[in-house]
């Protein structure tokens, strides 16, 4: 029987009194042996016997209808199996935690790259070669919009507001109005999505590389037409996800259709052109920031207006202000999104949704106008933190920002920060900069199993691990509560046949599925204190000894069957009653050379409050890629597409510049302060690794301004750019 436990109340810390030692400890990732062995399988690895092989056929127009698929032109060729099309298969993956099948379009096309088609054969060549040479007809619309800039089919939301922006703007002694633009984005996961389907008469069985396996169950049966019960979905190790595999995909759909019509399993997997043109990019963005504020650096205005894309019949709009309506304070707060529709691969979730690019500008902002003020940047963000959400009137859980803006600024050397322009080494001009990071975070219904034996515990749940160390934390979380040794406890995940969780994404899965680990082993220990005579609060558990009613015994001797208990953990009333988000200060130096605008990071450094920290090595490693991802977003990321069709001109890792070891700079440090918070859930933890770019790019851009006098209003601030930047620069 599942225990359902809703946070409607601050939460003990329980974690804090155990005295094993291992959470919080830096241990390594469980199944990292596995994974640079190559033992560890992935979604395409380790085909049943007698797969099939199927290639997904792409649409190569921007907006119409497909008028025929002649099969025929294939079906002759050795080794395809056959062509597979119609009504059952998807636009493009479903939005994350969807549980239901996303667009399914039939003969219609809405972007070019949608799939519409999979040829399966005995081979991967054979189909690759058969879906080259697939003939499809189609009926082209005409006029079709793929610039949002262009597009006169929009939706405009009411403005969110908080007192009254026009008065305070007006009535401000400085003001800002400044647009920024970010470029789109694509996860850029190592591992392309792929699935393996195999039918076991009615059941399903899917090999796919998938983040929230809860949901994508629902998605996937929906999509099918059939129970999902009926459907039992595998992700032990995922190769990366950053948002791009939170929904069921095209190639989960059309390999589980072919397997069905072919009685034998079907495996498909994305090349990585197919990867950046059909799955969910982050949309561009255009960004109006106003500011309004006092001589003295009070902020009395603050409104951020903000245009992106979509296609049409896709809900997600990127929430690009998030950060924006509770960061800082002001007595005039307004926020309006406008979503345009256009002919371009659907946009949805890419890591840290909203404030990855809205605080790319919100942060320049801040900088520019403590540039007007001539406030310290860093004094600018202290005198306008608030003590609870301005948009919401709630107080805010716990909160360290000031610390961290404090801490960091004296361990970065910010006091020797020069003017802007003066520091120069040779060709170099040499600055530093400073943002503010902020994430909010939440709590996701999650169930967990624990068992627990004279040999050690097991945990069961379908929570995934995309690299981010759930195998590891979930079983420190569980060595830490029964007082075992980390070795003694298994962790299996990734199986729709466990209890279902949260998924990873969100940076809400350590929270979520977490807290369920947490309050499954804490009902063993219930039942270890009964055992023992005496209260929980009594009961100590360290190293397979139980000590509690003036007893002490080996917890093999209390356990003499398996003791097995299973939690559910979902948000309650105190994410009503209080805000909860992750902060922190990011602080860094680049060089940027005076003939060629080339922009060099020397170094980074990231402050974070992040509640209780699970595991010091994993939360470390996501702190540390997410402020590369900040780096690329400022400096080298952007999809670019063809303003005639809207195909993606970057389709590959070749032409979208992830930054590699040479961009990133060796001296990258990250210090995380103490805190807990006991409003956000059990366990009192916080999100990672999406709060490690929030932030992290406006630092950088505003370390630009600081070395050369450059500030870039359109992102990524590529050579050229910054050119044009410095030679318009007046200091």
């Amino acid at each position: 029987m599942t225990k359902t436990f809703r946070m409607d109340e601050a939460q003990p810390r329980l974690l804090d009194e155990t005295g094993q030692g291992i959470v919080g400890a830096p241990l390594d990732r469980p199944e990292g042996p596995k994974k640079v062995s190559g033992r560890a399988a992935y979604a395409a690895d380790g085909l049943p016997p007698h797969a099939a092989h199927g290639v997904l056929v792409r649409a190569t127009i921007s907006q119409g209808r497909i008028t025929s698929i002649d099969e025929s032109s294939v079906s002759g060729m050795p080794g395809v199996l056959g062509v597979f099309h119609g009504p059952t298969m998807i636009r493009n993956p479903a939005q994350g935690m969807a549980g239901a099948a996303p667009v399914q379009p039939d003969d219609e096309v809405h972007y070019h790259g949608q799939p519409i088609a999979l040829v399966v054969a005995e081979s991967f060549e054979a189909a690759r070669d058969a879906a080259q040479r697939l003939t499809v007809n189609y009926e082209a619309e005409d006029g079709v919009i793929t610039d949002p800039a262009r597009s006169e089919t929009h939706e405009q939301g009411d403005p969110e507001t908080a007192g009254d922006f026009e008065a305070a703007f007006a009535a401000s002694e400085v003001t800002l109005d400044r647009t920024y633009t970010t470029a789109p984005h694509a996860a850029a996961a190592m591992e392309p999505h792929a699935a393996v389907a195999e039918w076991d008469g009615d059941a399903l069985t899917l090999r796919g590389a998938l983040q929230m396996l809860r949901f994508n169950k629902k998605e996937l049966a929906d999509s099918l037409g059939i129970d999902a019960e009926q459907v039992r979905i595998l992700s032990p190790y995922i190769g990366g996800g950053f948002g791009s595999k939170l929904g069921i995909g095209p190639e989960a759909v059309a390999a589980a259709l072919a397997a069905r019509e072919l009685g034998r399993p079907v495996r498909v997997v994305m090349t990585r052109q197919n990867v950046f043109d059909s799955v969910l990019r982050r949309t561009e963005t255009s960004q109006r920031l106003r500011l309004g504020a006092d001589k003295d650096g009070r902020l009395r205005a603050l409104s951020h207006d903000d245009r992106v894309s979509n296609i049409r019949d896709e809900g997600f709009a990127e929430p690009v202000s998030q950060a924006s309506q509770f960061l800082y304070g002001a007595e005039g707060l307004s926020f309006t999104q406008t979503l345009a529709r256009i002919s371009r691969t659907p946009t949805g979730s890419v890591r840290a949704p909203g404030e990855a690019v809205g605080m790319l500008a919100l942060e320049q902002a801040m900088d520019e106008l403590a540039e007007e003020l001539g406030i310290c940047p860093v004094e600018l963000r202290l005198k306008n933190l608030p003590d609870k959400n301005p948009m919401t009137d709630q107080p805010f859980s716990a909160t360290r920002l000031a610390d961290c803006l404090r801490d960091g600024a004296e361990q970065f050397g910010w006091a020797d920060r020069k003017p802007m322009g003066e520091r120069r080494e040779g060709d170099w001009y040499v600055g530093m900069g400073m943002a503010s990071a902020a994430r909010s975070n939440m709590l996701i219904k999650s169930a967990a199993r624990v068992r627990l034996t004279g040999e050690g515990a097991v945990v069961e749940t379908d929570m995934t691990d995309i690299g981010t160390g759930s195998y590891a934390i979930l079983g420190q979380i569980t060595a830490e509560m029964l007082g075992l040794p980390i070795a003694q406890v298994e962790v299996r995940l990734g199986d729709t046949s466990f209890p279902g969780a949260s998924g990873s994404g969100g940076s809400f899965g350590a929270n979520s599925a977490g807290s369920a680990t947490f309050l499954a082993a804490k009902a063993i220990r219930q039942t270890l204190a009964g055992r023992m005579g005496c209260s929980l609060s009594e009961l100590t558990l360290q190293d397979g000894i139980a000590r509690g009613g003036n007893r002490e015994v080996p917890l093999s001797e209390l356990v003499d069957a398996e003791l097995v208990e299973e939690a559910s953990v979902e948000a309650g009333g105190t994410s009503e009653s209080h805000f909860s988000s992750g902060f922190g200060a990011h602080f860094a130096e680049v060089a940027v050379h005076a003939y060629t605008g080339e922009v060099r990071v020397r170094r980074m450094l990231g402050v974070m409050a992040m509640g209780r920290i699970l595991n010091e090595k994993t939360a470390r490693s996501q702190a540390i890629g997410g402020m590369i991802w900040g780096l690329g977003s400022a400096l080298t990321e952007e999809l670019s597409h063809d303003p005639r069709t809207g195909h993606l001109a970057t389709r590959d890792l070749a032409n979208y510049h992830v930054p590699a070891h040479a961009d990133v700079p060796g001296e990258l440090k990250v210090v995380f302060l103490e805190e807990r918070d006991d409003m956000a859930n059990p366990i009192q933890t916080k999100g990672i690794g999406e709060l490690g770019i929030s932030g992290a790019g406006a630092a950088i851009l505003n370390a630009v301004r600081n070395a050369c006098g450059a500030r870039v209003y359109d992102m990524p601030a590529t050579p050229d750019r910054v050119i044009a930047a410095m030679d318009a620069a007046d200091f």
